[in-house]
């Protein structure tokens, strides 16, 4: 590929952070002009720290990162910063910009009309969903028109429309766009690539098809890996019980016991280091509380959002011990808001009953304390503090070693929900409370969460609006707060 036609290349870029953090080492890739690719990659492989890289926001160690002449970039990030959520709509798009903005209302409603969003320029983004703030942090990002379009989880908290609108308006993109997600069905709707960040080499491999071909690529090399280790495993037993036998005869025998155990050793060397980011976390069990009571909620109104309008409507719904409910409706109609104010008990209209422990997965994780240690969030969690059985629960969750001393809000969106469920392992609730619990998340643990979720005794509620996600998860009641 001739490098005029490349509108991104990265050249031996190496970047880490600090001495037992590397993230690339030597990565070398180009994407060409108008391509659009998927970026994957586990949890805290360092996705999003590629795309920082890309944007400037960081500097590579060694290398060198090569856009083309004069490319304009812009980001669309997973969340929006904790402290811009007080930004008004206009606020929030003048911060895209470097200078300001002459009459940036038209602009503002031109993008917001791509988006299928609208909005008064001087509400508060807090006052949003979160499906409505993914699309603000998309618009944010076609605002400013840019050459190099960089989505970072884009999908996260849309609704079927929502997904369907970016879908038609990326196949219809003309400039480049590179997407980090794990939708599977809307990355393979207009991708013509995948960049795929491994976590254990630290470079970034490039292949051509789609998402599922990729995958089935890389699911057959680990199979081949496994393969080659379970039959060198074979021969350096064998090589390790001659060695034994022979060394037991004495005399000449000796040297012959010394060859085997060389060649053993040789062996391991053989082993194939199969690759970190594949694993997936261990299956799991979400422990119930003891002694709930026969109805766990009692529903008698709700409030509901509709053309910016908040009203109250009247339900009658019980949910009773053991049951699962599913909550469904639109982008902005009040499916968080309902569910935080559940969680934190003001929810009028919703009774809980006394007594019960209450777990909940938020979906911008704010219930989640950023400056607490992953150590300290995990074992403050235990009804009966035990580091053993937290640490035994945390690795299930690829949450070992080093990361256990890291801050939360340190972590990757994706560690972020892994050590969500941790807690909730951990918490035995009696009510359990997921806000979108499949956002951020590896594909490859989606299936795990979807067997506990469903295997769960204790009552739950959901909101997710991922169709193929809840359909493997057992619902008694569907809330519809649409009707």
């Amino acid at each position: 590929m001739s490098q005029s036609k490349n509108a991104l290349r990265f050249e031996k870029v190496s970047f880490s952070y600090g001495h037992n953090m590397p993230i690339l080492i030597e990565a070398d890739f180009a994407v060409r002009r108008g391509a659009k690719v998927a970026l994957m990659g586990q949890n805290g492989a360092g996705k999003s720290t590629l795309f920082n890289l890309i944007t400037e926001q960081l500097k590579p160690e060694e290398g060198k990162i090569i856009p083309m002449s004069e490319a304009t970039i812009a980001i669309a990030k997973q969340v929006i910063p904790r402290n811009h959520m007080d930004y008004t709509v206009r606020e929030f798009f003048e911060d895209c910009f470097l200078d300001k903005v002459y009459d940036i209302d038209p602009k503002i409603d031109a993008v917001l009309e791509v988006v299928n969003l609208h909005a008064p320029h001087d509400r508060s983004l807090r006052s949003f969903s979160g499906g409505q703030q993914a699309r603000l942090l998309l618009a944010s990002a076609l605002i400013q028109n840019p050459d190099i379009l960089l989505l970072d989880e884009p999908t996260n908290n849309l609704d079927k429309d929502g997904i369907m609108h970016l879908t038609d308006f990326l196949i219809n993109y003309e400039k480049m766009c590179i997407v980090i997600s794990h939708d599977a069905d809307f990355l393979n709707a207009f991708t013509h690539g995948v960049l795929y960040l491994d976590v254990r080499t630290h470079r970034v491999e490039q292949y051509q098809g789609n998402y599922h071909d990729v995958v089935k690529d890389i699911s057959a090399r680990i199979e081949k890996e496994d393969r080659k280790n379970a039959l060198l495993a074979k021969e350096i037993q064998e090589n390790k019980d001659k060695a034994n036998y022979f060394a037991g005869k004495g005399g000449g025998m000796r040297a012959v016991a010394k060859r085997m155990r060389e060649k053993a050793e040789e062996l391991e060397e053989e082993k194939v280091d199969v690759r970190k980011e594949d694993k997936t976390i261990r299956q799991f069990t979400i422990p119930t509380q003891e002694r709930v009571p026969i109805e766990v909620m009692r529903l008698t109104s709700i409030e509901v959002t509709v053309k910016h309008k908040t009203k109250t409507v009247k339900r009658d719904l019980s949910l009773a011990r053991g049951e699962h409910l599913h909550i469904i409706g639109p982008n902005g109609i009040g499916k968080s808001r309902f569910l935080a104010a559940l969680a934190a008990g003001t929810a009028e209209g919703a009774n809980i009953a006394p007594g019960i422990r209450v777990g909940y997965y938020r979906q911008d994780f704010s219930h989640l304390d950023f400056d607490k240690t992953v150590y300290d969030t995990l074992i403050a969690t235990m009804e009966h503090p035990n580091e053993q059985e937290m640490r035994s629960v945390a690795a299930g969750f690829l949450i070992t070693g080093a990361l256990m001393n890291v801050k939360v809000g340190s972590l990757s969106e994706g560690q972020k929900g892994l050590v969500a469920f941790a807690q909730l392992v951990l918490m035995k609730p009696g009510l359990l409370i997921f806000d979108e619990p499949t956002n951020h998340i590896n594909f490859r643990h989606i299936p795990v969460i979807a067997k506990a979720l469903n295997e769960y005794q204790g009552t739950m509620i959901l909101v997710s609006h991922v169709p193929e996600f809840v359909q493997e998860i057992r619902i008694d009641q569907v809330l519809d707060l649409a009707k």
